[in-house]
């Protein structure tokens, strides 16, 4: 499995722009799920741990997973998420983890899976029944967010009420969108949403 963020990893967190988006999604998921001490999560597309890092105090523990295994160690050195995080680095699309959760979280990563189908199905699989999740990605864009040169891209955002119908249909509910941020760009804004949803108990 290639690494595409080994290089990326190591400035990461440096950013501003993405750092300033980290905070703007996870004060967003804090704001509309109702986090609670006994929490067991998952972290999907952890990268560094940017989104973990600010839930981690609110829950009982954060599994973070990832493709990236460069990204992962940025994350498992972070003295503050040692007791409170721990790491997976594969697909859990084709290597599903071993256990359910009560909330699964997600900041950025939706628009690097293919088969957005297969991601919300393995979302509901990994959910205990009731369970939440809280995703944030593009809204449906021109494709200029990314440089053209960007590797693991497949979707140019996504439309709001397509998403919502496609997690509908397999077994979410309570389905809602906020805009939880917009990313300033040099010649046009790029709005970012969250979805929150619960799975529902006549779910797979």
């Amino acid at each position: 499995m290639t690494d595409l963020f080994q290089e990326k990893a190591r400035d990461w967190d440096a950013n501003d722009r993405r750092s300033r988006l980290a905070a703007a999604i996870s004060s967003s998921i804090v704001d509309r799920v109702p986090l609670q001490a006994e929490m067991n999560v998952l972290d999907f597309g952890a990268g560094t741990g940017l989104i973990s890092a600010r839930i981690a105090p609110l829950v009982e523990r954060i599994v973070a997973a990832d493709t990236s295994q460069a990204m992962l160690d940025k994350l498992e050195q972070k003295p503050e998420l040692q007791s409170k995080v721990s790491t997976v680095c594969r697909d859990i699309l084709d290597q599903p983890l071993d256990e359910r959760f009560d909330l699964i979280v997600s900041a950025m990563a939706l628009h690097h899976v293919e088969d957005t189908s297969h991601l919300m199905q393995t979302f509901v699989e990994h959910l205990n029944d009731g369970g939440m999740v809280a995703l944030a990605d593009l809204d449906s864009e021109d494709g200029s967010f990314h440089p053209p040169e960007t590797e693991g891209v497949f979707h140019q955002g996504f439309d709001r009420d397509e998403l919502g119908s496609l997690m509908q249909s397999l077994g979410f509910e309570n389905i809602e969108f906020v805009t939880a941020h917009t990313v300033d760009g040099d010649e046009k804004d790029y709005p970012i949403f969250l979805v929150t949803a619960n799975k529902s108990r006549a779910a797979a």
